[in-house]
């Protein structure tokens, strides 16, 4: 497996991803398979190990920064628009298409986490993503709309709009917008604050287990007001036909959004659950990554086989 930094454009902001190549040889183009990140994540954490996986299958794959966010451009940094993570996802697919190794008419995409949830509309809208997979997917909005176990209090993210509305008057005046830390100090702050949701986030995002000087620590308040109106499972049923699949852990606090995005879809469709893992065990634990990484290359195998 070859690793190659690739750079292609998105929407006039260039973004910077990494392309895996399989080892061995092939008599012609292959099956390929764009890779979204987490929220806050970046293309060298669990992105990048999925797509280094399924490469090892022997799809051409992609996983890239989102605009904003990692390597690529985009101001200001730390800013999450949805609509554009989902032109990202497309602008990917658009690079693919321009590589001789891949067969333009065997793209799928997988989403993890946040781009569990853009990858959706992403594909609802791009007829060129012949099959979608999801791990841990979340809809970004409504994670901050209704909290990761959706049970949080509408005040909170009435709450966290006032803010965003004030951020955006203090920059329009010139001054030096405040910023929305995604991680507190240690773990127990974490835990107290987000539960063990929160709890395993940190120990992901925040230690040498995965930590990244490039993940982000913090959004932009105008992130907020652009997710307020966001779904990013109302396009579910355009993708139509195309199969999906679909992979939680048992233990996912968030898995209800994956259930709920399932429900909408009208084809092909799987959800598979991976017995014992939560939501961020998915992104790294081999004990939970082997077997989905196996379902995933089943699944992309199968589906862009028959994809014209």
């Amino acid at each position: 497996m070859a690793k190659t930094t690739v750079a292609f454009d998105s929407a006039g902001i260039p973004l910077v991803g990494d392309l895996y190549t399989p080892d061995s040889p092939a008599e012609s183009p292959r099956p390929a398979i764009v890779v979204g990140h987490p929220g806050s994540g970046v293309k060298e954490q669990t992105a990048g190990l999925y797509a280094q996986r399924l490469a090892e299958k022997g799809f051409v794959t992609i996983a890239f920064d989102a605009a904003y966010q990692g390597e690529s451009g985009g101001e200001p940094r730390g800013l999450e628009d949805p609509s554009h993570r989902v032109e990202d996802l497309k602008a990917a697919v658009s690079f693919l298409t321009t590589r001789g190794e891949v067969d333009t008419e065997r793209i799928g995409a997988l989403g993890i986490c946040a781009s569990g949830g853009y990858v959706l509309p992403a594909a609802a809208s791009d007829h060129r993503i012949k099959a979608v997979g999801t791990v841990s997917a979340v809809d970004i909005a409504r994670q901050f709309r209704l909290g990761a176990d959706g049970a949080q209090h509408p005040a909170v993210f009435q709450g966290m709009l006032d803010t965003a509305a004030r951020a955006r008057t203090t920059e329009a005046r010139g001054e030096e917008p405040p910023v929305l830390a995604l991680f507190p100090d240690t773990a127990e702050q974490a835990r107290t604050l987000g539960g063990e949701h929160g709890a395993e986030g940190f120990e992901y995002y925040r230690t040498p287990r995965a930590r990244h000087v490039r993940s982000a620590s913090f959004l932009t308040w105008s992130s907020i007001d652009r997710m307020a109106a966001f779904d990013a499972f109302a396009p579910v049923p355009l993708i139509g036909r195309r199969p999906l699949l679909m992979i939680v852990g048992t233990r996912a606090v968030t898995a209800w959004m994956s259930v709920e995005a399932f429900q909408r879809a009208t084809g092909p469709k799987e959800i598979h659950w991976i017995d014992g893992a939560g939501h961020v065990d998915l992104y790294d634990r081999k004990q939970y990554v082997d077997p989905a990484v196996d379902k995933l290359a089943d699944f992309f195998a199968d589906s862009l086989s028959r994809a014209a």
